[in-house]
Order: structure tokens, then C-alpha cells, then sequence
């Protein structure tokens, strides 16, 4: 809905994306949480930078995500 109203660059598009993947997750809906999670700092990163907040916390989740992915492996 937020691509069709802001276009699919704006911060406010990352940011739904980012929530998506954390519901996503919540759901334990692993395999489509990683990728709105890269789409959501890929975003954030070109459209606020590096530093940002938001970058920093989506690449948080990222990390956070991949991290506990890696030592569920069999």
C-alpha cells in the first residue's frame, strides 16, 4: 500500500518492509524474512545513508536475523 501512495523509494516504504520481516519472523515465516529485511536496508542505506538510525537498526535485525539462522543449522 505505502509503494502505491510514496513510490517505492521513500523512508517510509523501508520502514514497512522492515516490519514486515519482523512479523514475518514473529511468524517464524523464515525464508521470506530475509529478503525484506535486505530490501529494507538496501533502501534505507541509499536513501538516508549509512549512519542513520534507521539504517543502524535494520542492519541490526539483519545481523540479528542471519546470526540465529546460522546456529539453527543441522
Amino acid at each position: 500500500m505505502s509503494r502505491k501512495l510514496l513510490g517505492t523509494e521513500h523512508p517510509d516504504v523501508a520502514s514497512s518492509l522492515n516490519n514486515l520481516a519482523a512479523l514475518y519472523r514473529a511468524q517464524g515465516r523464515y525464508e521470506e524474512t530475509e529478503p525484506l529485511l535486505v530490501q529494507s536496508l538496501d533502501l534505507f542505506e541509499k536513501l538516508l545513508g549509512p549512519t542513520d538510525p534507521n539504517t543502524k537498526g535494520t542492519r541490526s535485525n539483519l545481523e540479528v536475523f542471519l546470526r540465529q539462522k546460522e546456529n539453527k543449522k543441522p
